[in-house]
């Protein structure tokens, strides 16, 4: 069951995209991975209403985002050490520690520019884990 259940008036994935727009002019190099961070929404399925205090939290303490962009060498891994028998794909929603990697604002949209090593999880949903 997800940690809090949020009232969506678009599906997440889909606003983050929408709201990015164009990405075909953003290259990424190496093992570095693009990541929209999801920022929930003010209002929660049950009918309770989040401060902005609390959304603005999810600027800092977000840990899931949509992955949007890869690098090359992104989630290669001959060794097997790190993502043996694991794949990754573009839109998928991921967990991350919100510390690492670099925030960035791309189209106006907040995202984190992460190594590939610094994944956590992959999950169905953003709102699966808080």
């Amino acid at each position: 069951m997800p940690a809090m259940l949020m009232d969506h008036e678009i599906e997440p994935k889909q606003k983050l995209l929408d709201d990015l727009g164009d990405l075909s002019n953003i290259e990424i190099f190496n093992n570095q991975i693009l990541v929209a961070v999801y920022i929930r929404p003010t209002r929660t399925k049950s009918g309770l209403y989040l401060s902005d205090k609390t959304i603005d939290e999810d600027r800092y303490q977000g840990k899931v985002g949509l992955l949007v962009g890869m690098g090359p060498a992104a989630f290669q891994d001959e060794s097997g050490q790190w993502f043996d028998n694991a794949t990754f794909n573009l839109h998928d929603w991921i967990v991350f520690r919100p510390s690492d990697g670099w925030n960035v604002t791309v189209n106006g949209v907040l995202c984190r520019m992460l190594s590939d090593t610094q994944v956590k999880a992959r999950i169905g949903g953003p709102d699966q884990v808080w």
